[in-house]
């Protein structure tokens, strides 16, 4: 990707993400992972090189993008911005009635909190509506770019065992940006480490433990030792 001003935001890079893989993308700021994210996602396109989406299928409604803000609708209330992506494609009502419920369901949501304007919602309700909203569509493809950013660590690590516990049910692939090394090894099944700008692939570790995952993982010395070598990594690329 070389942007008008003549930067590149991303450059010569060359990987590939298995269907029903979990791989997660760290570097340095700046280095082009969310812009790598985003050509993925359909959002903005390449200016050199090839970019295969399911064999190159150009049909990208299989595809759902979660940002770091939540990005809800502030007038619509919880059950209104869910239902979005289905009203956009003319879907009956009812039929969007049940996925909705049963969106809110899997990401943990009350039916209480159907009626809630995105105001009355903490940071963790409105990144779980987001993700609500993204999984309505059943996506093959979700791409998140740095989604539990802005959240406390605690419901962060309780987010990404929610994630992974969706993950495992519905059997999408998953891309997931983060700064977060630990975040990273547990969830993933590979992290892709970015060089510093312009990004190119600088190292692609695979992550050993097994599915399912727990917070226990966390506290054992295999866990502790990949974040640290993760970590290594991750500071020679941004030399």
């Amino acid at each position: 990707m070389r942007f008008a001003s003549g930067q590149f935001g991303v450059r010569d890079v060359v990987f590939n993400v298995r269907c029903g893989e979990f791989v997660s993308l760290v570097g340095p700021s700046g280095c082009g992972k969310s812009t790598l994210l985003r050509m993925i996602a359909g959002l903005i396109s390449p200016t050199g090189g090839s970019l295969q989406v399911n064999a190159g299928a150009t049909d990208d409604s299989r595809r759902a993008f979660v940002f770091q803000d939540s990005n809800l609708l502030p007038w619509r209330s919880v059950f209104d911005n869910v239902r979005l992506p289905l009203e956009l494609r003319g879907e009956p009502f009812e039929k969007q009635r049940t996925a909705i419920d049963d969106s809110l369901k899997l990401i943990g949501l009350k039916p209480d909190d159907a009626a809630k304007r995105p105001r009355m919602l903490s940071g963790g309700m409105r990144m779980r509506v987001s993700l609500a909203r993204a999984l309505i569509t059943h996506p093959e493809l979700l791409l998140l770019d740095e989604p539990f950013a802005a959240l406390d660590e605690l419901l962060r690590q309780q987010l990404n065992e929610e994630l992974l516990r969706i993950w495992a049910k519905q059997q999408w692939t998953g891309l997931f940006v983060t700064h977060n090394v630990s975040e990273a090894v547990f969830l993933s099944q590979r992290v892709v480490v970015m060089s510093k700008s312009p990004g190119r692939i600088f190292a692609d570790i695979a992550v050993p433990f097994q599915h399912p995952r727990d917070s226990e993982l966390r506290s054992t010395p295999e866990f502790a030792k990949l974040v640290g070598e993760v970590t290594r990594q991750l500071r020679e690329a941004a030399r």
